[in-house]
C-alpha cells in the first residue's frame, strides 16, 4: 500500500486544525510583530479627533478647490509643484532644517505650534558622524 498517497487523500477530505497557539491563552510574540499598540487599535474617542488630525489636510484640500473656481486649474497645480520643490530641497542629514520657505508658501511662517515650542523628537540635539549620516541617506551603508 502506498503511504504517501493515502496522506494526501486524508489532507485533502479531513481538515486538519492549526496547532498554533491560538486564541485567549495566545502568548504575545514581540519578536515577529513588536509590542502591542492598543491605542492603535481603537476608533476615535471623539467624532472631532479625526477632524483635528485631518486639519491641514482638508484646509489644503478646501484652499485648493476654492483657488481652482476663481482662477482656474493653473493655480493650483503652480502650487502644488512650488510644494514639491521646496519639500526636495533639504539641507544634509545631520542639519536640522526649519521649511522656512514651506511655511511660506503655506502661510504659517507667523504662527506658533507645538514643534516650535517643544520640537519634534526625531530632531534631537545630538549630532552624529556626518559622514556616516549621508552615507546612510544615500543608501551606502
Amino acid at each position: 500500500m502506498n503511504t504517501r498517497a493515502f496522506g494526501s487523500q486524508l489532507k485533502d477530505c479531513i481538515p486538519v486544525s492549526d496547532f498554533s497557539a491560538a486564541g485567549a491563552f495566545e502568548s504575545c510574540d514581540v519578536i515577529n510583530r513588536g509590542f502591542t499598540n492598543v491605542k492603535s487599535e481603537l476608533f476615535p474617542v471623539h467624532p472631532l479627533e479625526l477632524a483635528e488630525k485631518n486639519f491641514s489636510l482638508n484646509q489644503d484640500k478646501m484652499n485648493f478647490s476654492t483657488l481652482r473656481n476663481i482662477q482656474g486649474l493653473h493655480a493650483p497645480l503652480k502650487l502644488q509643484m512650488e510644494f514639491k520643490a521646496v519639500k526636495q530641497a533639504q539641507r544634509l542629514p545631520f542639519l536640522n532644517s526649519s521649511n522656512l520657505s514651506l511655511d511660506i508658501l503655506k502661510g504659517n511662517y507667523d504662527c506658533i505650534g507645538f514643534e516650535d515650542i517643544l520640537n519634534d523628537p526625531a530632531q534631537s540635539e545630538v549630532m552624529g558622524d556626518p559622514h556616516l549620516l549621508v552615507e546612510h541617506k544615500l543608501g551606502l551603508l
